[in-house]
């Protein structure tokens, strides 16, 4: 099956608690990154988790504030490009016509 068993000391559980509280990334994520299994985990946040420590910014708050990034970008690039006509339109139209 999976092999040997690891064990983990109670500092090492809640440092890694404390760890997976602070991201925005899921437990499924963490658990790749960590090599730990997600059920794991999840049982170490029930046994754990301290709730000061929990992100103000939650996955889906997270997601869309990503959201309202991309829309930004999206608007600045609009604006850059308008700003790069505007330019060739004002260097076309200030030069006198001989």
């Amino acid at each position: 099956m999976s092999g040997t068993r690891r064990s983990y000391n109670e500092d090492y559980k809640r440092q890694t608690v404390k760890y997976i509280q602070e991201q925005t990334k899921s437990v499924a994520e963490l658990a790749l990154e960590l090599d730990i299994p997600a059920k794991t985990l999840h049982k170490w946040l029930g046994q754990y988790r301290q709730f000061q420590d929990e992100p103000i910014v939650t996955p889906d708050k997270y997601r869309e504030l990503e959201r309202q990034l991309k829309e930004r970008e999206e608007q600045l690039a609009d604006l850059t490009e308008e700003m790069a006509i505007l330019k060739k339109a004002v260097h076309i139209f200030s030069n006198p016509k001989n």
